[in-house]
């Protein structure tokens, strides 16, 4: 399981988001998860133009993102859409590597206005991957948080109700965390 804030920037309202996504999987069905950051890979996928040039810790965070059991991507909406640092990863991706995977859409943003990017921009993206984006998203603006936190009330019951639609994939993910793994 892997969380991936599409954020440059830290402390940051989309890393909390995800992060307390991945805290909500891990309670609920005792699978534990990683979380990066866009700034993680930075200054590196900045000057990727493409996979051949591919290589270090990029390499290796856009490999883990190719075969997560399931993600998690949040971003910050900036004036109306996703962060184009994000999209630039996502553009790295192999299209049929995310094929079936379960993917949890996030995003945060300083108002309601932007609360339809994540229908009409990210779970679009992510059928182009012919991965399967969870019915229920989650969007949080300025106001459900206060002091970093989140803390609103019908946010955080959509993250559990989202996190209970994943358990169809949790029995697969929770035994395949238990096999030993290798990466050649």
């Amino acid at each position: 399981m892997l969380g991936l804030s599409g954020n440059t920037t830290r402390p940051s309202k989309t890393r909390t988001l995800v992060e307390h996504v991945l805290k909500q999987v891990e309670h609920t069905y005792g699978a534990a998860g990683r979380l990066v950051d866009l700034a993680d890979m930075l200054p590196e996928l900045g000057t990727t133009y493409d996979r051949r040039n591919l290589n270090g810790q990029l390499a290796s965070i856009i490999e883990d993102i190719e075969t997560a059991d399931l993600l998690v991507v949040g971003t910050p909406v900036y004036k109306g859409s996703f962060a184009g640092l994000l999209k630039h990863l996502i553009d790295l991706l192999d299209p049929l590597m995310l094929r079936g995977t379960p993917v949890v859409l996030v995003a945060t943003g300083g108002g309601e206005r932007h609360a339809l990017v994540v229908e009409h921009q990210l779970r679009p993206l992510f059928g182009f991957f012919m991965a399967h984006a969870m019915p229920i998203a989650i969007y949080a603006s300025e106001r459900d948080f206060e002091g970093g936190h989140l803390t609103a009330a019908s946010i955080l019951g959509r993250i559990e109700d989202c996190v209970k639609d994943l358990e169809p994939w949790m029995p697969p993910l929770l035994q395949q965390s238990k096999e030993p793994t290798s990466r050649t």
